[in-house]
Parts: C-alpha cells; sequence; structure tokens
C-alpha cells in the first residue's frame, strides 16, 4: 500500500487539480494507496472542498488541525496517521510534478529507503530566491556533520522503516529534510524539474524561509556557536594586544591620544559582535525551552477517514 502525504494550506484554488493529478499517477499502479491531505488550519475552503472529495472517494483521508502548526508539523502528522509500505510527501501547489512518483517507486522496489527529489531547475522563481536558495543549502551543506543534500525540499518517498524511525524522534522544533537524512538507511536522489506554481501564491514568505533556514542550522549543528567562541575569542586577543599598544604609548612615549574616534569604533564593533553571539546563543536556548515544554508537535481537531 502506498501513501502520499500532502500538507495543504488555503490551496482552494489547486487542490481539486492536484487530487485529479495524483489520483491519476498513483490509481495507474493497480495497487492500494491513500491520499492524506493535512488541512494546517486552512482560513478558506480548503477543508470543504477536501471533505467533498472524501466523500466520493474512500482513498482519501482528510486531518484537520485545530489552527495553523506549520508545514513541517503537517508532514510530521501526515506520517502519524499514514498506513502504506512507503510514504510520499509532496505539497498540494504541483511544483513537484506528482508523474515524478511513479520513478520513485521504482526506485524503492529497486531496495532504496528513501528517494529524495533533486531540482535539476527551478521554474518560476525570482533571482533572488533562486540565489538565497543555493547558498542556504550549501551553507548548512558545510554547518552540518551529516550530509543534507543540496538543491532538495521535502518531496521525497520513504519507507516504512523511515517512517517509524522518524515517529521515534520527540524534538519539536522540527527539520523534515534534515531528520530523514539523520536517521540513515539507503537513500538515493531522483533529479526533476520543478515547475511552476499552479494556481495561488506561496506559503512560504521570506520570514517563514528564514525560520526553516534558522530550524535547519540549529537542529543539525553546533558549529555556529563554536564560531561565535573562536570570535570571541579572537577580538579578546586583539584588544588585549591594542590594551598593551595604548600602554606603551604612555609610558615610553609622550604621544598623547589625540581623539576618541578610534574607541569609539572598538567599543561599537565589540558591542556589535557580542550581541551577534547573545542572539546566537538565544537561538539554542529557545530551541530547549521549546523542547522542555514538551508539547505536541499538533493539535487535530478531526480525522474523516474510511476505516
Amino acid at each position: 500500500m502506498f501513501s502520499i502525504i500532502v500538507p495543504v494550506y488555503n490551496e482552494e484554488a489547486v487542490i481539486n487539480e492536484s487530487y485529479a493529478r495524483l489520483t491519476n499517477v498513483i490509481s495507474s499502479l493497480n495497487k492500494p494507496y491513500e491520499l492524506i491531505f493535512v488541512n494546517d488550519g486552512s482560513k478558506d475552503k480548503t477543508a470543504e472542498i477536501i471533505g467533498g472529495i472524501q466523500k466520493e472517494d474512500g482513498n482519501v483521508t482528510l486531518v484537520n488541525f485545530s489552527r495553523n502548526f506549520g508545514h513541517q508539523a503537517a508532514i510530521t502528522a501526515g506520517m502519524d496517521y499514514a498506513r502504506g509500505d512507503a510514504m510520499i510527501i509532496i505539497d498540494a501547489d504541483l511544483q513537484d510534478p506528482p508523474e515524478v512518483i511513479l520513478d520513485m517507486i521504482k526506485l524503492w522496489g529497486q531496495g532504496y529507503d528513501v528517494v529524495y527529489g533533486k531540482r535539476d531547475k527551478r521554474e518560476g522563481e525570482t533571482f533572488f530566491k533562486l540565489l538565497t536558495a543555493k547558498i542556504y543549502y550549501r551553507l548548512l551543506s558545510s554547518l552540518t556533520d551529516i550530509e543534507i543534500p543540496v538543491d532538495t525540499g521535502d518531496f521525497r518517498l520513504i519507507s516504512r522503516k523511515v517512517c517509524d524511525a522518524m515517529k521515534n524522534l520527540p524534538e519539536k522544533n522540527r527539520y523534515v529534510r534534515g531528520l530523514v537524512s539523520w536517521v540513515g538507511f539507503k537513500q538515493v536522489s531522483l533529479t526533476y524539474v520543478r515547475e511552476e506554481r499552479f494556481a495561488g501564491e506561496t506559503k512560504y514568505p521570506l520570514r517563514k524561509m528564514l525560520k526553516l533556514a534558522v530550524d535547519g542550522v540549529t537542529s543539525f549543528s553546533y558549529k555556529p556557536l563554536r564560531l561565535a567562541t573562536m570570535i570571541g575569542f579572537s577580538f579578546s586577543v586583539f584588544s588585549f594586544l591594542y590594551l598593551l599598544y595604548v600602554l606603551y604609548l604612555k609610558v615610553f612615549t609622550t604621544n598623547t591620544i589625540s581623539g576618541w574616534a578610534s574607541i569609539i569604533v572598538i567599543l561599537l564593533f565589540s558591542q556589535g559582535i557580542v550581541l551577534m553571539i547573545l542572539g546566537l546563543i538565544g537561538e539554542y536556548i529557545g530551541r530547549i525551552y521549546e523542547e522542555a515544554k514538551n508539547r505536541p508537535n499538533y493539535i487535530v481537531n478531526e480525522v474523516i477517514r474510511k476505516d
């Protein structure tokens, strides 16, 4: 049995087309399947449309959150409710072509536990987003101790044992693609061309992209903290040497300090470094705080499925 997990948030403009293409692809295999739509607190008619589809198609499951918990939480819920031997995670916006799923399933049949989509080209995206994404993925790869593939999103197939391993990970600020790499097993990439969004607007504005980026770095790397330590140590050494220089001028020469410009510059620079390091430490402390509360990743309002 195959489970297709589709997180949705305000996707009323695309949901019917998404359902049609996904159903057309997965039904061509003539094997049991389920489509799990996780409604992440949509404020439009997304839940209503999927509810109508579910009444006509028993292969559809609708999981409604009590509010918006985020894309990563929606993926996590989909994995929790999935009953298949293999799970395919795909967004509803059709940027990731559903037809690629068939190739993923072929690779899964060859013994791979994870088949992740690797974007060869990204249609309809701005130069700024392409550039920042390229920089981010390579920066993340250089900072982490595990290999997180570059130019990949959450579009992937995972086997049942990978799904079960993921369900045993209790952390709250989840970065699913990183966790999939962390659990290991046999993994392979599948190159594809990412298409333009079929309809509607992106649900990942700059603010959410930045949060996801921070989650990715802080979840899998302590190197920023080590870098902060190195910067602090280097600046302390520089300050000490400058102090010795000032003492030398005072004791052994008749030169006097003519102004405060250099002192002010050094003071402002040092304070900027200190605040940056405190902010970085605060990010990690914030993650500890979230984990310590031990709240669930999501709360489900209702589940509509054919048992």
